[in-house]
């Protein structure tokens, strides 16, 4: 084949060779398995980053289903030289997509991996592999009697609990530390070896998805965020079914409640009153779920505050509507719902609301639902708010973390809408409170079929870094177009070690360069 044939060439790699790779794929894998054509990787070309997707093209798409093609495919990338970017399910919206971080790259689709290997019904422990979406998982579960929860992201269903593990994503549930919940990985290193983490290293083990540390250095940590290997199989822990479940809201009126609020109950969460991550999203989170901003607002910038009263009093919303849930026996959530409900109703300020007033309804009933790990699709609403035309779909998280204290927030929630608005873009913000630390996540909501909102999307969202990084605010993820810039906020010390990890695991570099701002 030409170089005219291939979309786009890896660096460094001439159309001759990376044909000669392309045919021993497609020996691994059978032709069906190696996508080269236009039309064929067109699903995977876009992005939903504010950068031209030609940029960032893969060269082909190579789908795996066993670990023994992993390593096939992995070998052969070392050969030619041809870089390799693993994804599970793929969609990984907010945070690149598709999208490889070089221009050629490989990707290595690892979808049609989707077996779930075991689910130990007396210990709640699952053995997965990375295809498995979260939606099978739950269906798994159901079909099986099994008693637990599953704590997923949102939106879930098409997500995968291996892919959003490996990158440290969160969920909502007592178990909502996915990675805190991961226990063992089977690794296919850059030389093609199989590397099993924890207990999985001892031939009969049966402890590999119970006891995460094993002997010697706990590895399991670098292989997330990373590109220094490619997790072929996962063990999970699953949350019990409580036989009682309160989920509840609280809705406070005003935009500088926030500092009150995270204060008020920071010591719920911390005793574990309150089990789960406490949500805290603002208005237009709230509403970009379930409308679109036309319905209100039709004008260019950012929306103005009467009209983001008019939706909060039509709607029916906070400035801030702050969501969580008790779990356990009858006793046992009677007794902390009473602490609870005494908290918020000696402050005076916030509206308690529960399932059995507000179930059905919209967002509470998403809200409920996801804190149980019910499937639920909902959260895409936040694509339509910008842009309801079905065009565009631009959008980034911004997720800077900092502790888990009300100062923060009144700081954070200043500096994001100041940087934002100078944009004419609209802060959908929501906080997310674990035990002691609190994930700011922010969408930066655009329209991508507008070039010069996308060009000011760029610039907002490269601000958003610096003004963060400033003020000692990083972020703990990012799409593949900022990661050097994030990786840079962390400092050179840092960046040496991965360098140095990743010069020892991939001496050529081939696995996922660029990653976290990792690179030979």
């Amino acid at each position: 084949m030409s170089d005219q044939e291939f979309v786009a060439l890896p660096e460094g790699v001439t159309a001759e060779n990376f044909a000669k790779a392309v045919a021993e794929f497609q020996a691994v894998l059978g032709a069906e398995n190696v996508l080269t054509t236009e039309e064929r990787l067109q699903p995977y070309f876009k992005t939903m980053m504010p950068v031209d997707d030609n940029d960032y093209r893969m060269s082909a798409v190579v789908q795996a289903t066993t670990v023994e093609q992993v390593q096939a495919v992995v070998k052969i990338c070392n050969e030619y030289n041809v870089p390799v970017w693993t994804v599970s399910t793929g969609r990984n919206f907010g945070y690149g997509t598709y999208g490889v971080s070089k221009r050629g790259t490989v990707v290595l689709d690892l979808k049609h991996m989707n077996k779930i290997i075991s689910v130990d019904r007396d210990l709640g422990t699952a053995l997965l592999e990375p295809g498995v979406t979260y939606q099978q998982l739950f269906d798994y579960l159901q079909e099986n009697d099994l008693p637990f929860y599953l704590s997923c992201p949102a939106p879930s269903a098409i997500a995968g609990p291996v892919g959003n593990t490996m990158d440290r994503g969160v969920g909502y549930t007592p178990y909502g530390e996915h990675f805190m919940m991961q226990c063992g990985m089977e690794v296919v290193l850059a030389n093609g070896e199989v590397l099993r983490t924890g207990m999985g290293g001892v031939e009969g083990s049966t402890s590999w998805q119970v006891f995460k540390w094993g002997y010697g250095p706990y590895l399991d940590g670098i292989f997330t965020q990373s590109n220094y290997g490619i997790c072929t199989k996962m063990g999970i822990w699953l949350m019990p079914k409580p036989p009682v479940y309160k989920p509840f809201g609280i809705i406070y009126d005003h935009d500088d409640d926030i500092q009150e609020i995270v204060d008020l109950l920071r010591p719920l969460r911390l005793s574990n009153t309150i089990p789960n991550a406490i949500v805290y999203a603002n208005t237009m989170y709230e509403a970009a779920g379930i409308i679109s901003r036309t319905k209100y607002y039709d004008g260019d910038g950012f929306t103005p505050p009467e009209v983001l009263q008019e939706i909060r009093e039509k709607e029916g919303l906070g400035a801030w509507n702050v969501y969580a849930a008790l779990y356990g026996t009858q006793e046992q959530v009677d007794v902390n719902w009473n602490i609870v409900k005494s908290v918020v109703e000696k402050h005076g300020k916030g509206r308690l609301i529960t399932e059995e007033e507000h179930g059905g309804t919209q967002p509470f009933q998403y809200r409920a639902d996801l804190m149980r790990g019910y499937m639920t699709m909902q959260e895409f609403g936040l694509y339509r708010w910008r842009n309801d035309r079905g065009q565009g779909g631009g959008s980034m998280w911004f997720a800077p973390v900092t502790v888990a204290k009300g100062s923060e927030t009144i700081d954070q929630t200043k500096l994001a809408t100041e940087i934002l608005n100078k944009y004419g873009f609209d802060y959908v913000g929501e906080y997310i409170v674990g035990m002691r630390d609190m994930h700011h996540i922010i969408d930066v909501l655009y329209d991508k079929s507008s070039e010069e909102e996308t060009k000011r999307a760029y610039d907002c969202f490269k601000e958003l870094i610096e003004k963060f990084a400033e003020k000692g605010y990083a972020v703990y993820r990012v799409n593949n177009a900022f990661m050097d810039q994030v990786a840079d906020t962390y400092g050179e010390a840092q960046r040496n070690i991965n360098r140095t990890l990743k010069r020892a695991l991939d001496p050529k570099g081939i696995l996922a360069p660029g990653k976290s701002g990792i690179d030979i």
